[in-house]
Parts: C-alpha cells; sequence; structure tokens
C-alpha cells in the first residue's frame, strides 16, 4: 500500500513539474516577445526624434530648447543608457557615411539612394528600425 501512495505521488510530481515547466516556457516565449516589442518602440521613438532635430535644424528651431530636451530626457529615463549608446552610434554611422562621401567612396547609403538625398533620408537608410 505504501509503495503504490509513493509511486502515485512520484507520478504526480512528475506531471505537475511537466507542466510548471511548459508554462514557465511559455512565459519566457511571451517576455521574449514583449522585450522585443519594447526594443523596437524605442527604436522607432529614437528615430522620430532625430528625425524632428534635423526638421527643427531646417526650419531655424532653436536648438537645446526646452521641448528638445525634456523629450530627449523622457526617451533616456524611458530606455536607459542603451538609448544614449544607441545614438551615439547613429552618429558614428552617420559621421562614417560623410566622410565616404566626401572622399567619394561608395557606401551601401549611396546604393540604396541612387546617388541623392535628404538628410531625412539617410536616417531612413541608416537607421534601421
Amino acid at each position: 500500500m505504501l509503495e503504490f501512495l509513493f509511486v502515485a505521488a512520484l507520478v504526480g510530481y512528475f506531471l505537475t513539474r511537466r507542466k510548471k515547466r511548459k508554462v514557465s516556457l511559455d512565459d519566457e516565449y511571451r517576455e521574449l516577445v514583449e522585450s522585443s516589442e519594447r526594443t523596437k518602440k524605442s527604436a522607432e521613438e529614437i528615430r522620430s526624434f532625430l528625425l524632428r532635430v534635423i526638421a527643427d535644424e531646417r526650419n531655424d528651431v532653436e536648438s537645446f530648447n526646452e521641448s528638445q530636451l525634456a523629450e530627449a530626457k523622457r526617451i533616456l529615463d524611458k530606455t536607459g543608457p542603451g538609448a544614449f549608446f544607441w545614438m551615439t552610434h547613429i552618429a558614428a554611422q552617420l559621421a562614417f557615411v560623410s566622410a565616404s562621401q566626401i572622399n567619394e567612396i561608395p557606401t551601401n547609403v549611396d546604393v540604396a539612394l541612387n546617388g541623392s538625398a535628404t538628410a531625412e533620408e539617410v536616417v531612413k537608410i541608416v537607421v534601421q528600425v
């Protein structure tokens, strides 16, 4: 009788453990998808901010105005230091594109834009989300 209870408890343990494992894998997958979506949304916010800064520069809006700084702070607070690094990386990529243009070295940006482009088009090519 005790052996039967022991075997039943052991089988029950393994069956419930398997269900918990499946739930935890589902939870991990869900968290991975949500994390990916948050990252994509943050990247889109950063690209939009960069495009707004370019538009403000074109329209002679004062640089470093309160609304720009507030928006930058909101993005940085929301996304953390990764946003700062990513924006710096974008700036570096744009500097490389500019240097290549000056030195007449073809880039994948040249190919994608067929030789002529605006700053906004370059950002859309360099900053792919």
